[in-house]
């Protein structure tokens, strides 16, 4: 198996051929995205789950009002 790389070194690599700053900022732009992505998926997550827990509790101490009503 025969392996060739673009790139002659690290810092060649990193240089990215003159185009580092646009290569290396959509990296980030993207990454940055998908972190944000996240922590707000998981922020909804944590408030959907605790507006069902709420609605749970309402329900049941209206069942048990109308239970103890009846």
């Amino acid at each position: 198996m025969n392996l060739t790389f673009q790139f002659a070194s690290l810092g060649e690599f990193l240089n990215m051929g003159g185009y580092a700053f646009y290569v290396w900022l959509s990296y980030g732009v993207g990454a940055l995205a998908l972190i944000a992505l996240i922590v707000n998926s998981a922020r909804k997550r944590k408030t959907v789950l605790n507006n069902i827990a709420k609605k749970q509790a309402r329900e049941e101490r209206l069942r048990q009002h109308r239970s103890n009503a009846a």
